[in-house]
C-alpha cells in the first residue's frame, strides 16, 4: 500500500497516522524513540506491508505489470492501489478527501521536526504536490511514475505500464476492491 491507504488505514489518530506515515524511513528498532501513538504507526505501517506482500490478488496486479518494471512492480501497483482509494474515497470516509488531506498536512508540517531525514527531504514536495489528492487522476499517477524513473532506481516503463493499465483497468478496480476489504478487516476497519 502507498501513502495514501496507510493513513486511512492508521484510523483517527493524527500520531498513529504520522508513524504510518514515516514508517517507511524507520528502520529498525529506531522506532523505540518515538512517542507511544508513532511507534504504534511505525509497527501498523510495517504489519500493512507485509500483509500487502503476501497477499495473492496482490501478486496478480503485480504479475501484470512485472514484464514492465520486474521488481518494481509492487511499486507500481501500490501506487496504483492510492489512485483507486482517491479516486472512491467517498465510497470509504464521510471526510473530503481534499479535507482530510489538508488535516493530515497541517499536522507534518507542525511536526516536522520528528521527521526522519528521508521523509524530510520527500515530505514537503509531496505535500506541495498535493500528492495524496491529485492521485485520483491516472495524468497525476503517470507524472508519479515517470519522476520515480527520473529520482529513483526504478525504470522508466512509465507507457508501457499506462498502456497495461489502461487495459486492464477494470481488472486492476476489480483486485483492489477485494484487498481493500481484506485489509480493512485485517486491520478492524468496517
Amino acid at each position: 500500500m502507498n501513502f495514501l491507504a496507510h493513513l486511512y488505514l492508521s484510523g483517527e489518530n493524527e500520531e498513529i497516522k504520522f508513524g504510518n506515515f514515516i514508517g517507511d524511513w524507520v528502520k529498525g528498532n529506531k522506532y523505540e524513540s518515538y512517542s507511544e501513538n508513532i511507534k504504534i504507526g511505525i509497527l501498523m505501517h510495517r504489519r500493512i506491508d507485509s500483509y500487502t506482500d503476501k497477499h495473492s490478488t496482490v501478486h496478480k496486479s503485480i504479475f501484470r505489470l512485472r514484464p514492465a518494471y520486474g521488481k518494481f512492480a509492487g511499486v507500481v501497483v501500490d501506487i496504483l492501489y492510492d489512485h483507486f482509494l482517491a479516486k472512491y474515497w467517498k465510497n470509504y470516509s464521510e471526510v473530503e478527501l481534499e479535507d482530510y488531506v489538508k488535516n493530515f498536512h497541517c499536522y507534518v508540517i507542525k511536526n516536522f521536526k520528528k521527521l526522519p531525514a528521508g521523509a524530510l527531504r520527500f515530505a514537503f514536495p509531496f505535500i506541495q504536490k498535493k500528492r495524496l489528492i491529485c492521485y485520483a487522476d491516472l495524468i497525476c499517477f503517470e507524472e508519479v511514475l515517470e519522476k520515480m524513473a527520473v529520482y529513483t532506481s526504478m525504470p522508466d516503463k512509465t507507457k508501457t505500464a499506462m498502456e497495461i493499465i489502461n487495459k486492464d483497468y477494470e481488472l486492476f478496480n476489480s483486485e483492489f476492491n477485494q484487498f481493500f476489504t481484506d485489509i480493512r478487516n485485517y486491520i478492524g476497519i468496517k
